[in-house]
């Protein structure tokens, strides 16, 4: 979360989430035609760590239609109320992805499965990483009761 929508904000996001997932050989990333992820230093960085890229079609939802399912109902949450610093949002949406969307949420496309659950079954071994560790000493709760 930030005030830009520069590429270093992917590359960022992208280090986090390498750092906390450590992903295996042969990952995936697909995103839209957004300037950030055409971005030379978004492509470096992704081939520096073997991450090949899928970069949708122009104006083919489709491809995106999922994390745009996501940030739909995450902005649907959160913006119910305000928040008086950017850190309070940056906790309340930490909260409601790692807290209920990807821990408790019961998604159809995953037989019912929260995206943990059926990550671990599909896996065969927890990957719970980081966030985790961060959620277990968050004092928010924010659960989706429309979901």
């Amino acid at each position: 979360m930030a005030e830009h929508r520069r590429a270093e904000l992917v590359v960022e996001a992208l280090e986090m989430a390498v750092c906390q997932r450590k992903p295996d050989i042969g990952l995936v990333h697909q995103s839209d035609q957004g300037s950030q992820y055409t971005a030379p230093i978004f492509g470096r960085r992704c081939r520096e760590i073997a991450i090949d890229r899928s970069i949708g079609a122009r104006g083919c939802a489709p491809d995106n239609a999922a994390c745009e399912s996501v940030f739909a109902s995450l902005k649907k949450k959160l913006n119910r109320r305000s928040w008086p610093t950017r850190q309070d949002a940056r906790r309340a949406a930490f909260a409601w992805i790692e807290g209920w969307y990807n821990r408790r949420r019961p998604h159809p496309t995953l037989g019912m499965r929260s995206p943990v659950d059926y990550e671990n079954r599909t896996l065969g071994q927890p990957r719970a990483g980081l966030a985790a560790s961060r959620l277990a000493h968050s004092t928010i709760t924010i659960n989706d009761e429309a979901a």
